[in-house]
């Protein structure tokens, strides 16, 4: 085989790999439940909720002690 004809194949390969491994990706994403009300309490105190973060008072920047 020529040099052109393998390239082709290596690309048709890793084309077809690729598109396979997006589409068995993306079928199992709408199966996952929702989660329940203590996995959701159990995220919020491991990550923190989603809120803001209050302001820095005067004098508590993060400044070097030096």
């Amino acid at each position: 085989m020529s040099r052109a004809v393998v390239i082709a194949l290596l690309v048709l390969v890793a084309a077809v790999s690729t598109a396979s491994t997006v589409l068995i990706v993306n079928s199992n994403v709408p199966n996952q439940p929702p989660l329940t009300e203590q996995q959701r309490t159990a995220r919020q105190k491991f990550f923190g909720s989603g809120k803001e973060l209050p302001p820095i008072k005067d004098g508590q920047e993060m400044r070097p002690r030096w």
